[in-house]
């Protein structure tokens, strides 16, 4: 067990003069005794050795209280602080799944060192673990709490990307030009809708860990960051909404096109049944069997009869045309 946590987790240690890439061939080397301004930034993929995150809270003198959390297999979205970390449980889309699915990320900050649990092995933050080997961008310059907001910022940018793939991907299928009232057209756009609302419901739970992370005070932030990240995700909320109103637009239309359908079909049913029903009647007349009929004896009765039903046809088509009902 403590082999695979080994195998599964790595330490960069970086200043604004020098990076390394720590080996991880022992836990006592997950020790983060800084040297000046030096960060660590510790990643482990997988939630299940307990025994081995348990000697690294340990020997680093963490909070008790993170054993507890870290005991949990599940966490709601939360952000904690402790005596002398920060506790941060992310339930996070995975940007790779169609039906998003979720996973589990935790953030263990303290006034120099980042430790990001992952529930799954991923590419979330490959780019940052990039810039800082080959000393691009300003992350070396910068304190933990800068780290911390590439990582979050790494979230929102694969959350956009996910949302990109999610308006094309049923986009030809569902767009206005094709909307058609059948239960495959409906169900693609209640598929999107489910989608997008559990997308959006995503999104708010990040947008609300950035919010309560500027009002932290166990160690020190750029709120600038956090301002900034907040309004990346309420920019991607905005976009989502805009979505769901564009689908209700299209499940409205839905059942205009049904409705107007139905009318379509009751009104040419009531325009029959409005014809049919003086004829109807004259043929019951004179369907009846009574002796004392005289019409029954007439030469040319029964083409008096036909020729009034024309007429009488004829009038109501007539009436119905000058009222332009069809």
């Amino acid at each position: 067990m403590l082999n695979n946590f080994l195998q599964n987790t790595t330490l960069i240690a970086y200043s604004s003069s020098q990076v390394s890439k720590v080996p991880c061939d022992e836990i006592a080397k997950l020790n983060f005794n800084a040297h000046n301004d030096e960060v660590f930034w510790l990643n482990t993929y997988g939630l299940s050795e307990f025994d081995a995150i348990k000697q690294v809270v340990i020997q680093n003198q963490f909070d008790d209280f993170l054993l507890k959390l870290l005991q949990e297999k599940e966490h709601a979205t939360k952000v904690l602080e402790l005596d002398n970390v920060l506790f941060i449980a992310l339930k996070v889309l995975k940007t790779e799944d169609k039906n998003l699915n979720s996973e589990q990320i935790i953030f263990i900050v303290s006034s120099n060192m980042l430790w990001s649990l992952q529930e799954n092995s991923g590419g979330h933050f490959q780019w940052i673990r990039d810039r800082l080997m080959q000393g691009r961008g300003q992350v070396r310059n910068k304190k933990v709490d800068y780290l911390m907001f590439l990582l979050i910022e790494s979230l929102i940018a694969n959350y956009e990307e996910m949302f990109e793939k999610l308006l094309n991907a049923d986009n030809e299928v569902i767009k206005v030009s094709n909307i058609n009232p059948t239960p495959y057209f409906t169900g693609k756009v209640e598929a999107q809708k489910r989608r997008m609302l559990n997308f959006k419901k995503a999104t708010m739970s990040l947008r609300n860990t950035i919010v309560k992370l500027k009002t932290i005070n166990t160690i020190e932030i750029e709120s600038k960051y956090f301002t900034e990240l907040k309004e990346q995700a309420n920019n991607l909320i905005s976009e989502i909404d805009f979505e769901l109103l564009e689908l209700d637009s299209k499940t409205n239309l839905i059942f205009s096109i049904q409705g107007h359908r139905l009318n379509e079909i009751m009104r040419t049913l009531t325009l029959v049944t409005v014809v049919f029903i003086p004829l109807t009647f004259l043929a019951g007349i004179y369907g009846m069997n009574f002796e004392n009929m005289p019409e029954l004896k007439w030469h040319y009765g029964y083409f008096i009869l036909m020729g009034l039903m024309a007429i009488i046809t004829m009038g109501i088509v007539m009436y119905f045309k000058n009222k332009k009902w069809f």
